[in-house]
């Protein structure tokens, strides 16, 4: 089963961690400095919070899928309807190592479109294999909500 994922930047990751702990009746799946990220069954949803300046906007959005090919799929439909991708990578971000392509929608909001492949300890983007430079950390261009 594949779900959509939001990741928003936040200015208080306990407040925020404890509101979305009760809106969505469940605790995180993961805790981080400055990370936390929940695996919601009830809707299907993976929502990723990055504490920051930048508190209420828009970090990026995307799709989980259960397998690497489920991804190269996606790319090869993505890039076949003329969308620039990013070409499927292996990474480590956001304390995961992940097969990821991304695309960024016209207002320049980012599309992540992964599977999780391991746990990591680390937040910053390293690609193993072909440099790409897109990652999900903070740096990723705010888009204000609301």
């Amino acid at each position: 089963m594949s779900r959509v994922q939001l990741a928003l930047n936040v200015s208080d990751l306990e407040s925020a961690v404890d509101f979305y702990s009760k809106l969505f009746g469940t605790e995180p799946a993961k805790r981080k400095p400055g990370y936390a990220n929940f695996a919601i069954a009830d809707p299907p949803l993976k929502l990723v919070l990055f504490e920051g300046p930048e508190g209420g906007t828009l970090n990026h959005l995307g799709v989980e899928t259960e397998t690497a090919e489920e991804v190269l799929a996606a790319e090869s439909r993505l890039s076949g309807t003329g969308l620039e991708t990013s070409g499927v990578d292996d990474t480590v971000c956001c304390y995961a190592t992940k097969t990821e392509t991304w695309v960024t929608d016209p207002d320049g909001a980012k599309w992540e479109w992964y599977v999780k492949t391991g746990d990591a300890e680390q937040m910053a983007n390293e690609s193993l294999g072909v440099e790409s430079g897109t990652c999900c950390a903070p740096a990723a261009t705010p888009v204000t909500l609301g």
